[in-house]
């Protein structure tokens, strides 16, 4: 809520702004073709600005993590995409044209949290409410984040994909609570390195092409089957169209930071080898089922977790 408060702040700021006495910034960013001066239009540039932008809106997706905890996912989950993902766009694309209304471009380039440097600018004495407004915003985004990241690798290990003590729930709040754990030490080992923007570029071109994969395999399926019953079906054109711009993110980028992307196929490849030890690999030595075996059972008690079966 307080997310949604501080976004219409910004916008009728913004509106305020706009039908202002014109003035310098507004005539620089909001007039073509001054705002896009200085611009690099290339395509493979265009690329990795989307991978910027989708990493800080990728919330849109973390409703197909969590299909299971929906009810009645056939008729709700469409809805929480025809409803949501228009009003997020709207909302966001007002607050950045508000942003250019207010600030030059070279604040926002050189501004750590742009919301922040608009509040010092507009609200003066009340410009603490802005950063307070962006800390609450923060767990709302840690929320959706954990809650799909978890239910990922929960699902992964029920499936048999990672060790079966990832697929344990807690035994009174029904909650994933070893594949959070997992989740936490993972995102301290990103902590390690501080090059925020190589590790975007590294999980958005993952994700592209794990989506482009996907969105293949859906449009394989739709010809070879046509018939088959589909309880959630779309019109052809828009997985086409995703499945462009999916090969637009994956292959440009290829042309200006070939060293970030051959870095990031070679994560996503790194899991075939692990793929084929501990799942297509049955007949595993005694030692190493006996150590997955210690190594549930210890989850178990200490966490006090058992097999969603159970």
């Amino acid at each position: 809520m307080a997310k949604i408060v501080a976004l219409i702040l910004i916008v009728v700021y913004g509106i305020k702004q706009f039908f202002d006495d014109v003035n310098d910034i507004k005539s620089n960013n909001l007039s073509y073709p001054k705002s896009f001066e200085n611009s690099n239009p290339s395509p493979g540039h265009v690329a990795l600005a989307f991978y910027s932008g989708l990493f800080s809106y990728a919330g849109w997706n973390y409703l197909n993590f969590v299909v299971e905890e929906l009810k009645d996912p056939f008729k709700n989950l469409p809805r929480a995409i025809y409803i949501s993902l228009p009003f997020v766009t709207l909302i966001y694309l007002a607050v950045n044209l508000s942003y250019f209304t207010v600030l030059s471009k070279e604040e926002i380039l050189n501004s750590n949290a742009v919301a922040v440097t608009f509040g010092n600018r507009v609200l003066i004495n009340f410009a603490w409410i802005m950063p307070l407004s962006v800390a609450f915003s923060t767990f709302g985004g840690l929320n959706g984040g954990i809650f799909a990241s978890s239910r990922l690798f929960f699902v992964g290990a029920r499936n048999g994909h990672l060790p079966k003590s990832l697929a344990m729930i807690h035994t009174r709040y029904f909650t994933p609570i070893p594949s959070l754990i997992f989740l936490g030490l993972l995102s301290l080992l990103y902590l390690t390195t501080t090059q925020l923007y190589v590790l975007i570029n590294y999980s958005t071109f993952i994700e592209s092409s794990s989506v482009l994969i996907s969105i293949g395999s859906l449009l394989w399926l739709r010809y070879t089957k046509p018939n088959h019953p589909r309880p959630i079906k779309v019109n052809i054109v828009f997985p086409i169209i995703f499945f462009l711009i999916c090969l637009f993110l994956v292959i440009l980028p290829f042309y200006v930071n070939p060293i970030e992307t051959i870095i990031g196929i070679t994560i996503t490849l790194s899991g075939i080898p692990i793929y084929f030890l501990t799942v297509n690999w049955h007949s595993k030595p005694d030692l190493y089922n006996r150590f997955i075996d210690l190594l549930t059972a210890t989850v178990q008690k200490v966490l006090n977790c058992v097999p969603e079966q159970s």
